[in-house]
């Protein structure tokens, strides 16, 4: 998937998971450990000062457009919105490329989430300064994938395992469920492993991303039954049904709560030490309630770790593109107030 050269992040749009090679995820994956002072709020440094990032989000979104303004205002970046078409000019009728050519001149960096695929591409194709991916469509969510491997890697150091080797169960929507597509093309760079698919066969993964993680070796079982496909694994990545890339509600709530996963089930069909993941946001209305509140205290649960990865991952990257890695420590101060962040 994509060529074989690593990759030159300095001043380079991030877009999708076939730009990368191993080494650069781990060049990623080191990077976001060097940010943990900074987003624990032990100290603060400002190697971004005077840098803006243009947050252009034209599709709803909490954590990822959050967590991607948080991280640029702790390199010391400002940051500046654009949330939904009706508050953009496209609403008017301008073309993505002439919204590129125009606010690439008022950032140093723009992340971008829009509902078509392909259009983020359209628009980085045009832009002045790099451009992140922050989910096209039913396309790919590239930081979304890194941030659920950097914390697939940290969870199972816990327990001494690795990226090469290990057990996943991926859980519900595979088939428009962005986050899955981007993680599947980047366990295609790592050594073979085992991938559960559990899904209805309707909403199965696309076959083109199957065929890929067979042709990188790994042992791919695809199955319907949930009890199934989550016994014997290491990680269970849970996903809600895409609600909004169906044609209607009605034919979204066909599907809606097949695949629950609640204490009792866990119990009796995961291992002890069974890690929990889910991209967010966790549909927790009845009907659906993908991962019940009664897991809420296992300590296996890590969708909230999972989160703040996010913020480490996407620091890493910043500071990769704006090539100040190496500049980070030497604009550190300490924090003028005492933080009173508690644990989850």
């Amino acid at each position: 998937m994509g060529d074989t050269t690593n990759l030159n992040f300095a001043g380079s749009h991030i877009l999708s998971i076939d730009q990368f090679q191993r080494e650069d995820i781990l060049k990623i994956f080191s990077t976001a450990d060097m940010m943990e002072p900074y987003a624990a709020r032990q100290s603060q440094t400002r190697v971004l000062e005077g840098a803006i990032l243009g947050n252009m989000f034209f599709e709803s979104s909490t954590r990822t457009r959050i967590s991607f303004g948080a991280a640029f205002n702790l390199l010391g970046g400002e940051v500046r919105e654009t949330s939904g078409f009706e508050s953009s000019a496209i609403v008017k009728g301008e073309s993505l490329k002439d919204t590129a050519r125009v606010l690439s001149g008022y950032s140093d960096i723009i992340c971008m989430r829009h509902p078509t695929e392909g259009s983020v591409a359209e628009f980085a194709s045009a832009s002045r300064v790099p451009v992140v991916n922050g989910g096209d469509g039913h396309n790919e969510h590239p930081t979304q994938a890194l941030l659920d491997l950097y914390t697939i890697q940290r969870e199972l150091k816990g327990s001494g395992g690795n990226l090469d080797s290990f057990r996943i169960a991926m859980i519900g929507d595979l088939k428009f469920g962005r986050t899955v597509h981007s993680l599947a093309r980047l366990l295609c760079l790592f050594d073979p492993s085992r991938i559960v698919l559990v899904s209805p066969q309707e909403l199965s993964m696309p076959g083109e991303l199957v065929e890929a993680l067979k042709a990188a070796g790994h042992e791919v079982v695809e199955t319907d039954q949930l009890n199934e496909g989550i016994s014997g694994v290491d990680i269970v990545y849970s996903t809600r049904i895409q609600e909004e890339r169906f044609p209607s509600a009605e034919e979204a709530d066909l599907y809606r709560g097949k695949f629950r996963l609640n204490q009792a089930i866990y119990t009796e069909n995961c291992q002890p030490n069974t890690v929990i993941m889910h991209p967010l946001p966790r549909d927790s209305r009845a009907e659906a309630n993908e991962l019940d509140s009664d897991l809420d205290s296992n300590p296996n649960l890590a969708i909230f770790r999972q989160a703040d990865n996010g913020v480490l991952v996407r620091m890493a990257l910043f500071a990769l593109i704006f090539d100040v890695v190496h500049l980070v420590d030497k604009h550190a101060s300490e924090l003028p107030w005492r933080s009173t962040r508690h644990n989850i």
